[in-house]
């Protein structure tokens, strides 16, 4: 089995969804490569996509359409303007031109080149979508694609998720190989193990490098967040609430930049409530701007991508655990434990329900945090294992299939349980426990197979039925 690098699990992305926006969108940048392989763009007279399954039942909300046709066009999430994507969007259906790959524009017709198939579920994965153009000659080339959760995507015949999957020297496929690697070393740490292996990808400078652009991006997210006002996107009609929660919990503090108000953070009374209330704070702040088609950090996906920033400005802020170094260690370990999840289980909500996205971003905070407040190896398993076990089950239940409610919520209560998840972890002994990491994550999987598809990202059961609203 091949190793995942940590920059695969938590990294730049586009709201609202990993699965179902990052996903299409980087599977319409591979098919653009498959067809420039052997022919050209301007060789190709029509194009078409179908999405099928979960990506169907819930592409509005989730905006699988709009990822189609951008990543169609040859847009980059990691680059587009996120406020001119309306715009683009509206041009392609009002004009019925796309401008495939950038360079050859076609007739375009939404919901015939288009389609969104939610009678039909493809026999490999929920998140199934098939490619297709038809080229000037008559010849045809299609391609099926699977979104596997977090922005990976895979074919029936290669799921091997990415070109940044390699051969580590220290492969750590479950929570026993770390130990076994760490006691073979001599190390002390579990991120002293994740460096030498990152060192399959880059050197240790390039690494710290890397995860300090990732801290970067987490604090430009929040501070976004907590001063946008107004209503999310979608139909829902749900009202943004860091901004207001930033204003009461700062008082008649003012600052200009995202530095004064990061140092305001840090200067705040340190009682329990008020942390607690700055880290739901943090939290809503980024989903919100995942709602709201923004730029976040995938970690491992996008409707939970409010957890691993919340407990990492938790520890900034309100900790002694706040060096350049601490960050480094955080990210590399949260990373880390998250590639456990991809290759023995899912992180996809598709396959397992939420418990796959916030469950597994909870796990690898909790194992985060406890690496850099001094816990052993075996204490930082111990926390990622105890942060999932209470997540087994969690279901994916988006009402009118949008990534608000309740998906902006839990990553808040994700994050809280992870930082508890942590201190019992740092007070507990991890040779009495009796449940490890590997065995929670088989029961995971074991629970994700089991679960009704109703609560599986389809807007079929729960909330999404209870509060009875249509797909926005």
């Amino acid at each position: 089995m091949e190793s995942i690098s940590v920059f695969e699990i938590i990294k730049v992305g586009i709201g609202p969804s990993s699965s179902h926006t990052m996903g299409p969108w980087n599977a319409a940048e591979m098919f653009l490569n498959l067809i420039k392989k052997d022919r050209k763009l301007s060789d190709v007279k029509e194009v078409f996509v179908e999405f099928f399954g979960s990506l169907a039942k819930t592409g509005i909300g989730h905006g699988t359409d709009i990822a189609g046709m951008l990543g169609l066009s040859g847009e980059d999430f990691k680059t587009i303007d996120t406020t001119k994507i309306d715009e683009k969007i509206a041009h392609i259906k009002e004009t019925q031109i796309l401008n495939l790959g950038g360079e050859h524009p076609l007739t375009f017709i939404y919901g015939h080149h288009l389609i969104l198939n939610k009678e039909k579920t493809l026999d490999f994965h929920p998140n199934g979508m098939i490619f297709k153009v038809v080229f000037n000659d008559g010849e045809e080339l299609s391609q099926d694609y699977y979104s596997l959760g977090g922005g990976f995507v895979g074919t029936k015949e290669d799921n091997t998720y990415s070109e940044m999957c390699v051969r580590t020297l220290y492969p750590c496929h479950h929570g026993s190989d770390i130990i076994k690697y760490i006691e073979q070393l001599n190390l002390t740490r579990v991120s002293d193990l994740i460096y030498l292996n990152e060192e399959s990808w880059r050197t240790r400078e390039e690494t710290n490098q890397q995860a300090l652009e990732i801290w970067k991006n987490i604090k430009e997210c929040v501070y976004k967040g907590v001063n946008k006002k107004g209503i999310l996107p979608g139909g829902l009609n749900v009202t943004r609430r860091a901004s207001e929660m930033n204003e009461k919990l700062l008082g008649s503090k003012i600052y200009k930049n995202m530095d004064q108000w990061f140092q305001m953070v840090c200067e705040e009374e340190k009682t329990f409530n008020s942390i607690t209330k700055w880290i739901s704070c943090f939290a809503l702040a980024v989903n919100e701007e995942n709602a709201a088609f923004g730029r976040i950090i995938t970690a491992p996906t996008n409707g939970a991508s409010g957890v691993i920033p919340a407990v990492l400005m938790y520890a900034q802020t309100f900790t002694e655990f706040n060096k350049e170094e601490d960050i480094i260690r955080f990210i590399l370990t949260a990373g880390e434990i998250g590639t456990l999840f991809k290759k023995n289980a899912t992180i996809s909500a598709a396959m397992g329900g939420c418990q796959a996205e916030v469950g597994v971003s909870s796990a690898m905070a909790a194992a985060a945090l406890t690496e850099i407040s001094g816990g052993t190896p075996g204490q930082v398993l111990m926390a990622a294992e105890i942060a999932m076990e209470h997540h087994l089950g969690l279901t994916c239940d988006p009402i009118g299939g949008l990534v608000q409610i309740p998906c902006i919520e839990r990553n808040s209560m994700g994050a809280i349980k992870a930082i508890t998840a942590s201190n019992l972890a740092l007070e507990g002994d991890p040779s009495k426990a009796r449940v490890s990491l590997d065995n929670v994550i088989k029961s995971m999987w074991e629970t994700a197979l089991d679960m009704n598809s109703k609560y599986k990202e389809t807007s079929e059961g729960g909330l999404a039925v209870a509060v009875n609203v249509a797909e926005c």
